[in-house]
């Protein structure tokens, strides 16, 4: 009897701004993998926990300042709704300017655990009492200004499902790449036509010696 497949990585989505995901999700790599069922993805509207006529979820801060704060109430109601619904809670990760900066190991990493939950913010930024008591992961997809979490939340997506097993087409493309267990960038690529321009492939890429091609790419690694 074959092994049983592993359930696929499950990524939650937190956002005031579901909409802007639904093409990120229908398209390439992160598409494909859904339709696969090699991971399935949430999204969840922070407004559903907000309360009164207007579901309001962010206000002034206290102090003055410019801009409006997300709210605890909802932003914390949401997320403790959503990792209850389902074993296990996973990884809870809150994509801000103030957080560790994502790399591909730490992608790596969050591909293995099983269920990831992303939280996007928006405004000026989270209420400082949602990361006190939710104690989340803090994230940062680099040091510029984004409009919200939601841009950072694709990032975090793309960089995970690839390498989540099955998902790209050849096995290696996700170790022969920048980045990968070596922790360099990737060698120069060509393809047809063998001349452009005026520039010609190099000939031991045409060779079919397998082990100059090998060595040239090590060597040409940027």
């Amino acid at each position: 009897m074959p092994p049983a497949s592993p359930p696929p990585l499950r990524i939650d989505v937190l956002t005031l701004f579901p909409g802007l995901f639904e093409g990120f999700l229908r398209e390439s790599i992160v598409g494909r993998a859904l339709a696969k069922d090699l991971v399935e993805i949430r999204l969840w509207d922070i407004r559903d926990w907000a309360e009164g006529r207007h579901k309001q979820v962010d206000d002034r801060p206290f102090g003055g300042g410019p801009g409006m704060v997300l709210m605890a109430p909802p932003v914390v109601a949401a997320v403790e709704a959503v990792r209850a619904a389902a074993e296990p809670p996973g990884e809870l990760i809150v994509l801000s300017p103030q957080g560790r900066r994502f790399d591909q190991s730490r992608a790596a990493e969050l591909a293995g655990t099983g269920r990831l939950t992303l939280v996007c913010g928006r405004y000026e930024g989270f209420d400082e009492r949602i990361i006190e008591v939710l104690e989340p992961e803090l994230l940062s997809v680099g040091d510029f200004v984004l409009s919200g979490g939601e841009p950072a939340a694709m990032i975090v997506i793309d960089a995970v499902v690839r390498l989540v097993p099955g998902v790209l087409g050849d096995a290696e493309s996700a170790v022969d790449e920048s980045f990968g267990p070596d922790g360099g960038l990737e060698y120069p690529h060509y393809t047809r036509p063998r001349e452009f321009r005026g520039l010609a492939v190099p000939e031991v890429l045409l060779s079919g010696d397998h082990s100059a091609i090998a060595r040239w790419r090590r060597e040409h690694r940027r």
